[in-house]
């Protein structure tokens, strides 16, 4: 996800209606709520320190590196993070009328699950978070094309079947979302780094993001494959997938949780600094791969993340456990009777109810 949460911009609507929000990620909602509520200005006033720690109510303590990236810069700045600064606390203080006004607190959905993230979900007490996820597109072609949704293009360029051609789990899966634009000398070294690794890769990069070096890469060769789209979930949920290089947007993060495919978390912008964050220290599925100087991740450490992932050693044994301990957790949460089918079950009774009492 690009920004914080994809509920906000709806408040003022859903509140007005007596409907609940729609969210992503818990751990930025409730970043993003505490540091309106009493930690503004302490953010601002350490936002060139990366390393200062924050200790926000109910949430582990937390670097100003690991903040969602627009709360670091003023609203007053003028640029577009300032803009976003501003959009969400907009949200948050409509947030806070409802509350004020409301004889029941107001209710936000967010696509996560309560196993996943038990701290932040209680560390926001005057509003009701839901967690109902994850909810991923389906992976079976069948089942969207039966449902009248059918989600998937045709595969022209035969990932698939390039995917079924790599033993188990020896596959690196590199994307950064349909927003991230990168510059030429973090493709490059992506480039450097996977062709240093020896590993096969499948890497999503848009047409206009294509280097000299990536170019030559169009028609699938035994050890490399560019295409310019793809099924994430499908990709994802293949077992020669063995790792995930992303930009840890929420539903990629999400994604990676429920199919079990460890990550090393490349995060560009605004919330994604806290899920790398996450990803790493919180649930263990994963590493951040370190930039130098210039904001690049350099060759080097993608090779070294990768290696540390995807290798024998014992940290990579306890990533691809934790992977597969949260793959089952997540399918447990939507199973029937697991805690995301009764929260959901429990909303839709009261949406029920709360109509009928209205006739």
């Amino acid at each position: 996800m690009p920004s914080c949460c994809h509920g906000p911009p709806t408040w003022p609507a859903s509140t007005g209606f007596r409907r609940p929000s729609t969210g992503s990620s818990l751990p930025p909602f409730s970043h993003i709520y505490h540091a309106f509520h009493g930690y503004e200005q302490l953010i601002a006033a350490h936002s060139k320190d990366p390393l200062f720690t924050v200790e926000l109510p109910g949430l582990p303590p937390m670097r100003i590196r690991d903040i969602p990236s627009f709360l670091t810069v003023p609203s007053t700045s003028g640029d577009f993070y300032s803009a976003l600064h501003t959009v969400v606390k907009e949200a948050f203080l409509t947030l806070d009328s409802e509350v004020k006004k409301s004889p029941t607190k107001p209710k936000v959905l967010v696509n996560t699950f309560d196993e996943l993230e038990a701290d932040a979900l209680s560390a926001v007490g005057d509003t009701d978070v839901i967690a109902i996820g994850p909810v991923l597109q389906s992976v079976s072609e069948g089942s969207a094309k039966a449902s009248g949704f059918d989600l998937f293009k045709p595969d022209e360029k035969g990932y698939m079947q390039w995917l079924d051609s790599k033993p188990e789990k020896s596959v690196v899966y590199v994307s950064f979302g349909s927003l991230a634009v990168l510059k030429e000398e973090q493709m490059d070294e992506i480039l450097r780094g996977l062709k240093a690794s020896g590993r096969p890769y499948l890497w999503v990069v848009r047409k206009d993001c294509r280097l000299e070096g990536v170019l030559e890469l169009e028609e699938p060769g035994e050890s490399a494959m560019v295409v310019e789209w793809c099924s994430q979930a499908r990709v994802l949920a293949h077992p020669s997938v063995g790792c995930f290089v992303t930009h840890c947007g929420w539903n990629s993060t999400l994604e990676s949780l429920a199919f079990g495919v460890p990550t090393v978390a490349v995060p560009q912008w605004t919330d994604q600094v806290t899920n790398a964050m996450s990803i790493e220290r919180a649930w263990g599925t994963g590493v951040r791969g370190e930039a130098n100087e210039d904001g690049v991740l350099d060759g080097d450490e993608l090779m070294r993340c990768l290696d540390l992932v995807m290798g024998d050693g014992e940290r990579g044994e306890e990533i691809r456990r934790k992977a597969e301990l949260w793959k089952e957790r997540a399918a447990e949460a939507t199973n029937e009777g697991g805690s995301s089918d009764r929260n959901l079950r429990a909303f839709v009774n009261e949406i029920a109810t709360s109509n009928q009492n209205c006739h």
